[in-house]
């Protein structure tokens, strides 16, 4: 991690299997990385697991689409607030991929943490061919979403990821 960046939103990508959990909590201890933080489907955030991912910093996410009348909050804003000033330095874990399958485009509500927060994306990576880990670039968002995207999938279509039967390079 960049000694100089603060709290920031840090994608992990490719996402083809449950093991880049393993390796990413690894690879969090390594770079020094403090209080981070990760998302994870709120149907895991039940005992005995709950406690658990917790203690290594895990946001249950209600992924169940929204309906008419809804109210709740924008996961956007609520992201955004774990990343406001005055609130801790933390490292905000994201897959926008939002599944260990193959997809055809990736979730862009990390990228609008980041602009509504006013944090660099941090782009971390496992490469299983090079046997690597770590932060491969750090994006500024700049409000233009599709240039930036570019530069992101661009960095991540040169990742080698565990299971590349389960990634489409975008």
């Amino acid at each position: 991690m960049p000694e100089d960046i603060g709290s920031c939103v840090v994608v992990g990508a490719p996402h083809t299997s449950n093991w880049d959990f393993i390796y990413a909590v690894a690879a969090w201890d390594l770079m020094g990385i403090t209080n981070p933080r990760f998302t994870i489907k709120k149907e895991w955030m039940v005992f005995p697991f709950k406690y658990f991912l917790e203690s290594l910093g895990a946001i249950g996410i209600d992924r169940s689409p929204k309906t008419p009348g809804d109210q709740r909050p924008s996961m956007v804003d609520e992201m955004a607030k774990l990343l406001a000033p005055g609130q801790p330095q933390t490292a905000l874990l994201v897959t926008p991929e939002g599944t260990r399958s193959p997809v055809k485009r990736w979730k862009k509500g990390f990228y609008h943490v980041a602009l509504k927060s006013n944090t660099p994306i941090c782009l971390g990576y496992l490469d299983f061919k090079k046997r690597e880990a770590g932060i491969g670039m750090v994006i500024y968002p700049s409000g233009d979403i599709d240039k930036d995207f570019r530069k992101i999938l661009d960095f991540y279509n040169q990742v080698t990821p565990y299971n590349p039967d389960n990634y489409i390079p975008l």
